[in-house]
């Protein structure tokens, strides 16, 4: 790595609230000498940069990514392939680039088809810290600290390359795991892609009512808690949900059973039955929290 900084250059390709929080929390840190910028609107970019999360908006890909010790590919998974094709012809001998997209397997597809030969320069990763808001005015410093950040490495990555990305996040404050690329679409789609489906699913569903306005002035906090992920931004979990829709179709079905197994309860007037899924769920719940404790 070159500079006084250990990361020297490191190339944002999107600088809103995930790729602009890494920028951020690495300048917060001390760890970058300087970070450039690349986005799909100037009018974002030049956001970014008046907020301090940029130092130059990048122009030259191939000069800017050439040079750089680190690049985020920080977008919508659906524009990764378009991304890799980009900066693959422009790959300096030292540059190592990472990616903050919440699906994997497909991430990797588009990765080795761009990247060829040099796919072993490529370490995926996914920070488990967004939020509902989006954009560079979302972005903060501490946005990852104490959350976990999911490496998925390849076989062809080597130990440095890995110890570049570990690095970058650790200094951010995450918590680094690991697991493999098709073990971690698996557990998203349960934990993560499946409750924002089913948030975005209950909001659009009563907005279509005609009493929707009562519905909503009545609505309190267990429907905030439930529906805060529907505010999410919708390009990014359309891109998601068609990324890891094998997966999420799995999870969809069994959530399906589970409703028919509660709506039959309901029509049987089966109090017990109820009472003791609900249980469950409490315990199950609860237990989550402590583990987390508070995080």
């Amino acid at each position: 790595m070159s500079g006084a900084a250990p990361f020297g250059r490191v190339v944002v390709f999107g600088a809103g609230l995930i790729g602009g929080s890494f920028a951020l929390a690495l300048k917060a840190a001390g760890q970058v000498g300087e970070v450039v910028g690349f986005g799909r609107t100037l009018g974002s970019l030049n956001q970014a940069l008046r907020l301090g999360i940029l130092d130059r908006v990048g122009f030259n890909i191939g000069q800017e990514v050439y040079s750089a010790d680190l690049v985020l590919i920080a977008a919508p998974v659906g524009m990764s392939g378009e991304i890799m094709a980009r900066i693959a012809p422009c790959l300096g001998p030292q540059t190592v680039v990472t990616d903050a997209g919440s699906t994997k397997e497909d991430v990797v597809a588009a990765a080795r088809e761009h990247f060829g030969g040099r796919i072993g320069q490529f370490v995926p990763a996914h920070p488990i810290a967004g939020a509902e808001n989006s954009g560079a005015a979302a972005a903060r410093a501490d946005l990852y600290r104490d959350r976990q950040v999911v490496l998925t490495p390849l076989p062809e990555n080597d130990a440095a390359s890995i110890a570049c990305v570990r690095a970058a996040w650790a200094a951010c404050g995450a918590i680094i795991r690991e697991l493999s690329a098709a073990e971690h679409d698996r557990i998203f789609a349960a934990v993560s892609h499946l409750p924002h489906l089913l948030s975005f699913a209950l909001v659009h569903e009563l907005a279509g009512r005609d009493n929707r306005e009562l519905l909503f002035d009545f609505a309190a906090s267990g429907f905030r808690d439930f529906t805060r992920i529907a505010a999410s931004h919708p390009e990014m979990w359309r891109d998601i949900c068609l990324a890891n829709r094998l997966a999420l179709l799995e999870e969809l079905d069994r959530y399906r059973a589970q409703l028919d197994a509660l709506r039959d309860s309901l029509q049987a007037a089966d109090g017990a039955r109820l009472e003791e899924v609900f249980d469950i769920a409490r315990r199950a719940r609860r237990d989550w929290g402590e583990r987390r404790g508070g995080r």
